[in-house]
């Protein structure tokens, strides 16, 4: 499947498009939640935080908002970066979604459909994602996603830090798939 004219990327249930400055409500109903950004940098929770954080992601090409197709409702976001060097041509997946429309397949079909675009649009030879060992969900999302575990790496990632500023170490589990592991589910 290849992007719409408007750039945007869909499935049979979804729309990945920029984020607009006016998504700042929706976003805020999931990144104010604990429980979302347990394993994640800490995300702003009040109105003029998210309205900044929606007007942000407003302005990157690597963060998607997953949105409903029949409503248009925000129910979460992908993110995909092109890790350096650039000419390794690896790029990274990331996401987060609101847990009132979990268990529903949406985070596996918007993750599916933006490896798809990386991969065919976007000439990647591999695609990379890292997540807390206590991330269950999204390891198993992952997992779904054909991607295979390549390591466990012990206190390598900081992404909070002790009221005395120092740094929080998390162990990180590795995932990865390549573009001919892609390929070759094409075929299935």
């Amino acid at each position: 499947m290849v992007a719409a004219p408007s750039g945007d990327l869909e499935t049979e249930r979804l729309v990945l498009r920029r984020f607009r400055r006016e998504d700042w409500r929706e976003l805020q109903d999931y990144v104010s939640l604990p429980e979302v950004t347990r394993f994640d940098f800490e995300y702003p929770s009040t109105v003029e935080g998210c309205q900044e954080l929606a007007d942000y992601f407003s302005g990157q090409h690597s963060v998607w908002a997953v949105c409903l197709k029949d409503s248009g409702r925000l129910i979460g976001h992908v993110v995909s970066n092109q890790v350096p060097p650039s000419a390794f041509l690896t790029w990274d997946l990331g996401f987060i979604f609101n847990p009132a429309f979990e268990s529903a397949g949406y985070a596996s079909e918007a993750c599916r459909r933006l490896i798809d675009h990386v991969f065919a649009c976007l000439g990647a030879h591999r695609i990379e994602s890292h997540c807390h060992p206590e991330n269950i969900r999204s390891w198993r999302l992952l997992e779904r996603l054909s991607m295979r575990r390549e390591g466990h790496h012990v206190q390598n990632a900081s992404l909070r830090r002790e009221p005395d500023g120092s740094p929080i170490w998390w162990d990180t589990l590795d995932y990865a798939i390549l573009r001919e592991e892609w390929l070759a589910l094409q075929q299935v």
